[in-house]
């Protein structure tokens, strides 16, 4: 799938920094991946990036865990639209 490595590299990267002011950024990433994939792969592209920063957020802890946590939310919303 097109974009997905990329955009899960960073993710993960932006949810190790935990830094609130990169949420815009993790939003701008998923959103690009959704507008190069076709429609067809979205929903799986989407469960795929959502497993990982669940798994994610099941070891940080503080900024990191609300991270996560805001990352899954956004893709969660994400997949209600597909």
């Amino acid at each position: 799938m097109p974009g997905l490595a990329e955009c899960q590299s960073l993710l993960r990267l932006l949810i190790a920094k935990g830094d609130p002011k990169a949420i815009p950024l993790a939003k701008g990433a998923i959103d690009q991946f959704l507008n190069t994939v076709p429609a067809s792969a979205r929903g799986r592209g989407l469960r795929v990036l959502q497993r990982d920063a669940l798994d994610q957020q099941d070891v940080a802890v503080g900024v990191q865990r609300s991270f996560a946590e805001t990352v899954d939310a956004y893709i969660e919303g994400k997949l209600t639209e597909e």
